[in-house]
């Protein structure tokens, strides 16, 4: 059943928390009744006691493995993990095997998204160094982006030839969303720790191996060539203080040039690699409290435009390998929401912050079609939250393939109670209703 009166609900949209009735029929949202709504024939009732109602999280950057890498992850288990943890939308990344660098390589994703996802999906088109043509033939209604790595990662779709970099930039047709890190910078630095530590260097030298200055001299040199050729640049992951000095503060709407920040560069630092070793080894690197610091003031003044989670896989014996062998990235969107919430509660951010960099901006950023807001006519895509219900993330509760969390042993402070996709309720109370599928997300381009 798709159609539901969610009576008594704390309304959070628009920068406005408001007591209210939601009436959703038929997959979208039909009324949003402060003053009550008396009978709705048809429609399932769920009293919800006061509890807060949020637009589903749009999460911008995920790789889900699928296909060619699903030991790790596979997108009928990271759509679940996302929908319980609060994510009705992913934008899934290029670096798969094969890598979606042509057309039909792209589309052939799209139907493994139909046939495998709970939650609505897009795929980004991958560029590289010799593909600018097909990268060029992307439709910008029904696909969310094109990517480019500008520093080697998992998958290594590298884009380092000036040329072709010029060439991209100048013919972008729609956003274009870079990995920014500078891959010289990153051999000198690996090839100092060799020579420093041998083969044993130490999981706390990788914020100094993919470090800040890599971050700077990669980000200031893409929004360098955005300028010049107007390009539409969204700049993902930042993880340091300084690249902030390169985005515009308030704001959205009118910016050619947007950044994002990720859930782990908002709450761990590089201290943290003691007890977390490679679980929170990600690139870009994790760095100081400065810098997480300060990316958490960039997000409440608007240089960062966006909260995402970079969920990112591996399987516990990659992550077990010696630092150079070992993988970066790790699992994150059964638990971002409930992590930003917690940091809510600590008084980072307020809920209002929440919604808007995780479902307001998205929507807005990418120009995604009728969702990221509760209003009429809308997709119901809904996620009920209590914000009083303490809980622990343990082994037993996680949707990931690799089975494994980085958030293991916290408590959060606010749990995710159900979840809607297109009007279907598809997470209740610890289950996913895995027979759901969601939908191909449309762009208003």
């Amino acid at each position: 059943m798709n159609s539901w009166l969610l009576r008594d609900v704390q309304v959070v949209n628009e920068g406005h928390v408001c007591a209210a009735d939601v009436l959703v029929r038929n997959g979208f949202i039909e009324r949003v009744a402060p003053e009550g709504i008396g009978q709705a024939l048809g429609a399932q009732e769920l009293d919800a006691h006061g509890k807060h109602l949020l637009p589903g999280a749009i999460d911008d950057q995920v790789h889900f493995r699928e296909p060619g890498l699903t030991h790790k992850e596979d997108l009928a288990h990271g759509s679940a993990a996302a929908v319980a943890g609060g994510i009705t939308t992913f934008m899934e990344m290029p670096n798969t095997v094969p890598q979606t660098l042509t057309q039909e390589l792209l589309e052939q994703k799209y139907a493994m998204g139909a046939a495998h996802s709970v939650a609505n999906y897009s795929f980004y088109m991958g560029a590289a160094n010799d593909n600018l043509d097909e990268v060029l033939r992307t439709d910008p209604r029904t696909v969310c982006g094109l990517k480019a790595f500008l520093g080697s990662s998992t998958g290594n779709m590298l884009v380092d030839d000036p040329e072709t970099l010029d060439r991209l930039f100048r013919n972008a047709h729609m956003i274009l969303a870079v990995h920014a890190e500078d891959e010289p910078t990153i051999r000198r630095n690996t090839a100092a720790a060799k020579e420093h530590f041998g083969e044993n260097i130490p999981i706390e030298q990788h914020p100094l191996i993919r470090s800040a200055e890599a971050c700077w001299l990669s980000s200031s040199n893409a929004v360098k060539l955005a300028k010049e050729h107007g390009t539409r640049l969204h700049v993902l992951h930042i993880s340091t203080a300084k690249e902030l000095e390169l985005f515009a503060p308030g704001p959205l709407e009118g910016k050619r040039i947007t950044a994002e920040a990720c859930v782990h560069h908002l709450w761990f630092t590089d201290a943290d690699h003691a007890a977390k070793g490679a679980f929170i080894k990600w690139n870009p690197a994790v760095k100081t409290q400065a810098d997480r610091d300060a990316i958490r003031q960039a997000v409440k003044d608007g240089r960062i435009d966006v909260v995402a989670t970079d969920h990112a896989p591996h399987t516990l014996d990659e992550k077990a390998l010696p630092y150079a062998q070992c993988p970066s990235g790790g699992p994150l969107v059964q638990h971002a929401l409930p992590a930003m919430l917690e940091l809510m509660h600590q008084g980072v951010f307020t809920l209002e912050e929440v919604v808007e960099k995780m479902s307001h901006a998205p929507a807005r950023l990418f120009q995604v079609k009728d969702r990221g807001f509760i209003r009429e006519g809308y997709h119901a895509d809904l996620v009920l939250v209590d914000l009083d219900a303490s809980w622990t993330v343990a082994k037993e509760t996680l949707l990931y393939k690799c089975g494994w969390s980085p958030f293991e042993g916290q408590t959060f402070r606010s749990r995710v109670l159900r979840t809607w996709v297109n009007g279907n309720m598809v997470y209740a109370d610890g289950q996913v209703d895995r027979s759901v599928r969601g939908m191909r997300t449309l762009f208003n381009r």
